[in-house]
């Protein structure tokens, strides 16, 4: 092969560390230490104001969750009422019945109703009265009433 007409490259020394200018290969190095300082000062802002975030949207997640929670509850009180309602409502009917068919059978047995024991109750009270007024005026008369020696 013939010799070419290429010019040969010259190879870059060394640069000693009292030389002004730096290679671009330490260059490239510097500008990566750089940008990794960098990053890591940003990283660790982007750090702050993500937690920062994430807490405020905890916090409004937990309210949201509270408020929900309590809305739940109001309208299974609600619900709880009105059943308590309605199953009060068919306890007095049932209790109704109940004591119409005792109140009938006690009447087929012969045994006096309540009404019964009332009424006879208040015409005691009444005979009570006309049997003290009756003894009363036995008593006017009788003190009236000269007495007659006997002999």
């Amino acid at each position: 092969m013939p010799a070419s007409n290429t010019p040969k490259r010259k190879t870059a020394k060394p640069a000693a560390a009292s030389e002004p200018f730096t290679p671009p290969a330490q260059h490239v190095w510097l500008a990566g230490l750089g940008a990794m300082a960098k990053a890591q000062e940003q990283g660790s802002k982007a750090m702050e104001a993500l937690l920062n975030d994430g807490l405020a949207f905890q916090r409004k997640s937990q309210a949201e969750a509270q408020q929900r929670l309590q809305e739940a509850t109001e309208r299974l009180s609600h619900l709880a009422s009105d059943f308590g309602q309605q199953a009060t409502g068919r306890v007095d009917k049932l209790e109704h019945l109940f004591e119409d068919r005792v109140a009938k059978a006690l009447h087929r047995l012969g045994m006096p109703s309540l009404l019964d024991i009332q009424m006879l109750n208040e015409r005691v009270a009444q005979l009570e009265a006309q049997l003290a007024a009756l003894q009363a005026t036995r008593a006017s008369a009788a003190r009236k009433k000269p007495r007659s020696p006997s002999a």
